[in-house]
């Protein structure tokens, strides 16, 4: 199917800084495969106006837990453990694979709908996220979350899972797939390392969050001596190409290590101040030449899957922090929302700019709105004034799944329903937190 965005205004990696500028692009079979020039041959099924429109790469949520949709407004105003383990984690003992399902399609849905066109999920029923994603057309990497000790037979179950699924799911390349050790106060040093040889041997990269909380900083230094990310290091989880979920407690000699095992951090900005943990020093890592992409955490802690929502907070919150209003720019907040998180997923070359040959995988802005309006910073704008509501149009993989806000390919109305009554069945809805 050959797709062609006529004059519309778009945001393209420049030589030294990403600029916006009216062009137009055409779209072959799931690329890109023209910026301004119609290609010889090239003929359209499909044309787009692009007046009054801008078109970005697709969003890309580097750190959610998908599943969890059916949990937003649950546990709320809890510290960490206690929203963990003690509200969090009984319901997910309750949940069936259809659960699960219906979670991650009331993510797709809410995600499509303000410009993400990727996520990296950690989730805990195997097939269902992934079934998710194919039906929908998102594109997506999983991991199978996973809980152990040492060498003990649940661990290895789960392991066993998460290449079960990665098997399965080889006829859609819209899904990849890595290894996801929860964190270090549900994994052990001996489990550690059973996953990061295993990640060597099957070429994995790894999922993991580290260094959330004051809670788990002391857990792990009573436990080891030392910080979980120091403890992750040793335990050879950054041998790999490895994603660090938070890091909001990092020290310095926790960024040296992030910085020189080339660990790409995803910050969570709503997540982490919900739950009393902080805020994650963005600045310095930035500094220290770390990559750090963007994530929401899930519905459970955030509320809202909006990327957005999270890249305004990103912007903003770290001005105050550090009483600069340099300090993380809106062009390089955009950067950290896109082509950061691809680079993190190991897909740059694929999808996080708009170029030729890349994957398309792309937003539609409606500019006639309040929050873009006037049109005197497009970038600014998508930093300080969008809320995601302006998404009009997705294609990912070269496909519409969104127009006109419907989605294309997925039922709301069906999934709605299906998630009150999983709500009713457990009694989600009659319990006060």
């Amino acid at each position: 199917m050959g797709i062609v965005l006529k004059d519309i205004l778009a945001i393209l990696p420049g030589s030294e800084r990403d600029e916006v500028r009216e062009t137009s692009i055409y779209i072959e079979k799931d690329r890109i495969v023209s910026i301004g020039e119609e290609p010889a041959g090239f003929a359209a099924d499909r044309v787009i106006d692009g007046k009054d429109r801008l078109v970005i790469p697709g969003l890309i949520n580097c750190h959610t837990h998908s599943y969890m949709a059916f949990m937003r407004n649950v546990a709320d105003d809890l510290s960490f453990m206690d929203w963990l383990f003690g509200t969090i984690d009984p319901i997910e003992q309750k949940m069936t694979d259809e659960d699960t399902y219906w979670g991650a399609c009331l993510a797709i849905i809410e995600m499509m709908k303000s410009g993400t066109t990727c996520f990296n999920d950690m989730q805990m029923n195997i097939h269902q996220t992934t079934r998710a994603v194919k039906e929908s057309g998102m594109r997506a990497v999983i991991s199978r979350g996973l809980v152990g000790s040492g060498d003990d037979e649940a661990g290895a179950m789960r392991r066993r899972q998460a290449y079960e699924e990665r098997d399965a799911a080889k006829d859609c390349d819209r899904l990849g797939f890595m290894l996801g050790p929860h964190a270090p106060y549900t994994c052990d040093d001996g489990f550690m390392r059973i996953v990061s040889e295993e990640a060597k041997k099957n070429h994995m990269r790894i999922h993991v969050h580290l260094s959330e909380s004051v809670s788990e900083i002391q857990q792990i230094q009573e436990k080891y001596g030392c910080t979980p990310i120091e403890m992750a290091q040793q335990n050879g989880l950054f041998d790999v190409p490895a994603i660090a979920a938070h890091c909001v407690q990092a020290t310095d000699r926790d960024l040296d290590i992030l910085k020189e095992k080339g660990v790409s951090v995803v910050t969570n900005p709503a997540s982490n101040m919900k739950l009393g943990n902080g805020f994650a020093p963005v600045a310095a890592m930035l500094e220290k030449g770390i990559n750090v992409c963007l994530g929401t955490d899930g519905a459970a802690s955030n509320n809202s899957l909006n990327l957005f929502h999270e890249l305004s907070l990103l912007t903003l919150i770290h001005k105050g922090v550090n009483k600069t209003p340099q300090c993380v720019s809106a062009r390089e907040g955009f950067r950290i929302a896109t082509i950061n998180g691809a680079r993190a997923l190991g897909l740059e070359r694929e999808i996080g700019s708009i170029e030729a040959g890349k994957k398309a995988d792309l937003a539609i802005l409606n500019l006639n709105t309040p929050s873009l309006t006037p049109r005197n910073n497009l970038i600014a704008g998508l930093s300080y004034s969008a809320n995601g509501s302006e998404v009009e149009t997705v294609i990912i993989d070269g496909k519409i799944t969104m127009e006109d806000r419907k989605i294309l390919t997925i039922d709301e109305e069906l999934v709605y329903k299906k998630i009150n009554e999983i709500i009713s069945r457990m009694g989600l809805d009659k319990k006060e937190y």
